[in-house]
């Protein structure tokens, strides 16, 4: 059963950097695009980028510049460094992972994967 979890949410200062990550475990087989989107409440997730199995990378529309995607397949985690921010950041921001996973009922199968959110809060 895969799970992703996400860690290193907080609170800081306007003009901060904050680092989030989001560690996938359980038995699977390859990761493919692996992504950041937050949410505020009464509104939808918004991507803020994602990154495929090979490294290349794609920032969300007003995403860029302050946010930068990186993995480490080995670890299975996806990062998120975020930096300069400022109370327009503050939401909860979520990891999402397409997964390729088999079993002997079903066989291959891909998914896309959700964490629980990590809360990330910015005070001016």
């Amino acid at each position: 059963q895969v799970q992703l979890v996400e860690s290193g949410g907080g609170l800081v200062q306007l003009g901060e950097a904050l680092n989030i990550s989001c560690v996938a475990s359980g038995t699977m087989g390859t990761i493919y695009d692996m992504a950041w989107y937050r949410q505020t409440p009464g509104n939808p997730r918004v991507l803020v980028a994602v990154i495929d199995e090979n490294g290349r990378t794609k920032n969300g529309d007003s995403m860029k510049g302050r946010f930068t995607i990186s993995r480490d397949n080995f670890k299975k985690t996806v990062y998120l460094r975020m930096s300069r921010l400022s109370p327009e950041d503050t939401a909860v921001y979520y990891c999402n992972a397409d997964i390729m996973t088999y079993s002997r009922s079903t066989g291959f199968k891909r998914n896309y994967y959700w964490g629980q959110g990590t809360q990330v809060t910015v005070s001016s």
